[in-house]
């Protein structure tokens, strides 16, 4: 005589959320920053793109707001181990700003208000993978979290994403930025585990 009668399943499991190893969830948006945060006016404010012969492609805050806009909802995740889910923002694609842009290059590295800087391959900021967001949750993108523009990369760890962007330099070889020089991974893939050098 079986012990367990045929279509019993045990009680129901919770489905949890796939997050990355070694990731916890939450609700809340928290502000990291590597220095002070920098105000710039939107008058003033500029993206520039820079090829490695020099030839420089410039956007004015009124002339990114007239290109096509893109409102992706996507899965963030810090290298601080928090992660949050769903996260909806608009901006523009690096596929629509790079469209045009003659390069022979394989690396990226962001700059932004500030100083900060990070290194990414160029084929990551491509194929609808990247953006310059100025809009979180339907608001305008508040400073603390890079506003009025930040770079978004969201299927590498978050310090990829630069806040208060201002550029792209495009290089032919690759060249370490500010958390990468102090130790931490070249590329961040989170589902990887990839924090630091050596991961």
């Amino acid at each position: 005589m079986g012990i367990v009668s045929p279509g019993f399943q045990g009680r129901p499991r919770t489905q949890e959320p796939a997050l990355p190893p070694g990731q916890y969830l939450t609700e809340d948006f928290p502000v990291l920053s590597a220095g002070p945060t920098p105000r710039v006016s939107l008058d003033t404010w500029e993206f520039v793109i820079a090829a490695e012969n020099g030839t420089e492609y410039r956007w004015s805050w009124q002339e990114l707001m007239a290109l096509p806009q893109e409102t992706p909802m996507v899965d963030i995740h810090c290298v601080t181990h928090w992660s949050k889910l769903g996260t909806t923002w608009q901006g523009v694609s690096l596929d629509t700003l790079l469209d045009g842009v003659d390069t022979g290059a394989h690396f990226a590295l962001a700059h932004s208000y500030g100083g900060y800087t990070t290194n990414l391959p160029l084929d990551d900021l491509r194929g609808g993978r990247a953006w310059v967001a100025h809009t979180f949750d339907g608001a305008p993108l508040a400073p603390e979290h890079g506003g009025p523009a930040r770079l978004l990369v969201p299927h590498l760890y978050f310090w990829k994403s630069a806040k208060w962007v201002r550029g792209i330099r495009l290089k032919t070889m690759d060249k370490p930025g500010f958390w990468e020089t102090a130790g931490y991974h070249d590329y961040g893939d989170p589902w990887r585990e990839q924090r630091y050098q050596g991961d």
